[in-house]
């Protein structure tokens, strides 16, 4: 039932959502897949548009939106939808919806879509325990998995009306991680990736640190790449500011002592090792145990700072046989050419086998916004620039670090 995935073009997808107070999440759904470059046609039923409405989907997908089983006749539409998509995705997937399905019925768009598609489907069940847990409706998942459906979900959590119980829907970024894994190639199969991601936090006082703005995006966005191509990944997490997709193995390092003390313990085994945590270049040099005061600091602080662990070059030390190490560089210097002599400067003294550009600043490469990095190689003059999402970005540096 699987596709392989198009090289380098959007995955056409198709989103069927059904009727359900969890439709408003599939809002958000949508948006996570065209944000990541997907071109999205969404197929709401007749119940689904008793709780968000046409011109919702519409402004969501940047698509138009069918309903009708007989509109869009002459182009087969009924059968074409299916027949296009790369992956077909219902959510939130009713219990009417499931037993249908299981049945074969095709009495609506959705329905036929289904029946003609050979793309891989993927279900997100949303609906209260009881209904969950009924015996026709189990019988109907367990028919779906038997024919190579899956079924991402549900959750154990709040329902409505109050009451609680497996029968919620999962997070949209959960469904949207779901659904890219079934679209990529799995080319990193049978190998280990370990990457760190955030930014450290170096203790000042009980109460204060000294940190910097790293979210983590580019890093958990390797991270996920990766797993989506069959790696077992194990992410080094430094205060991390976005969600980490199931499946990887996260270990939380908020200082750059836990981050080096993480990553040599996952190092050994590990095929391809990514530091891209903004790790910090000084901690304080006497630990203080009490909050510092105006009134014990005087008019000025002037705490004596020690280098940090040099994580990335002790990496290097410790490298095996086959196994390739990729650092970070961020700079802020508008200036193209520095910033290239820079970082080629930065990845010779630590040893890296390449190293990643990225300019940031005040208004750039913080956060999830698009942004541009350049891998630059150990072994070759030759580089690569790379603009876009930090998602796209991430497949493009791994297709291109497995080629080396």
């Amino acid at each position: 039932m699987r596709q392989p995935a198009r090289a380098h073009q959007a995955p056409r997808i198709v989103v069927g959502v059904t009727g359900g107070i969890a439709a408003y999440k599939a809002v958000g759904l949508i948006r996570e897949l065209v944000k990541a470059g997907a071109t999205v046609t969404v197929i709401p039923t007749h119940s689904a548009l008793k709780f968000v409405g046409l011109p919702t989907w519409e402004a969501i997908s940047r698509n138009p939106v069918a309903t009708e089983l007989f509109e869009g006749v002459a182009e087969v539409r009924h059968v074409a939808l299916g027949q296009n998509a790369d992956l077909v995705i219902v959510a939130p997937a009713s219990a009417h919806f499931l037993a249908q399905m299981a049945g074969g019925f095709a009495s609506d768009l959705l329905g036929t879509t289904l029946l003609a598609t050979k793309a891989p489907v993927l279900l997100a069940p949303a609906m209260h325990t009881e209904m969950w847990e009924n015996p026709a409706v189990s019988a109907n998942v367990s028919t779906l998995r038997s024919r190579g459906v899956h079924i991402v979900g549900p959750e154990s959590g709040a329902l409505t009306g109050g009451d609680q119980g497996p029968g919620r829907m999962s997070e949209p970024w959960e469904i949207a991680a779901a659904a890219f894994a079934l679209l990529a190639p799995q080319t990193w199969a049978g190998k280990k990736v370990l990457v760190s991601a955030g930014g450290t936090r170096e203790r000042l006082d009980p109460v204060r640190f000294l940190g910097n703005r790293s979210s983590g995006a580019m890093g958990v966005a390797i991270a996920t790449a990766a797993a989506r191509q069959g790696a077992e990944v194990v992410l080094v997490a430094s205060n991390l500011e976005v969600d980490v997709p199931a499946g990887i193995t996260v270990h939380d390092a908020p200082t750059a002592e836990r981050v080096r003390e993480a990553m040599l313990a996952h190092q050994p085994g590990s095929d391809l090792v990514v530091m891209a945590a903004a790790v910090a270049d000084w901690v304080l040099e006497i630990q203080l145990d009490e909050k510092i005061s105006k009134q014990d600091s005087g008019s000025r602080w002037s705490p004596t700072f020690v280098p940090a662990p040099d994580v990335l070059s002790e990496l290097v030390t410790h490298k095996s046989a086959g196994q390739f190490i990729v650092g970070f560089a961020a700079e802020t210097i508008a200036d193209a050419t520095e910033r290239e002599e820079r970082a080629r400067a930065k990845m010779l003294r630590k040893g890296a086998d390449a190293l990643v550009l990225n300019q940031v600043g005040d208004e750039v490469g913080f956060g999830a916004v698009e942004t541009a990095v350049t891998l630059f190689y150990q072994a070759s003059p030759q580089s690569l620039s790379v603009e876009g999402t930090k998602d796209s970005i991430a497949e493009r540096l791994l297709e291109a670090l497995l080629d080396r």
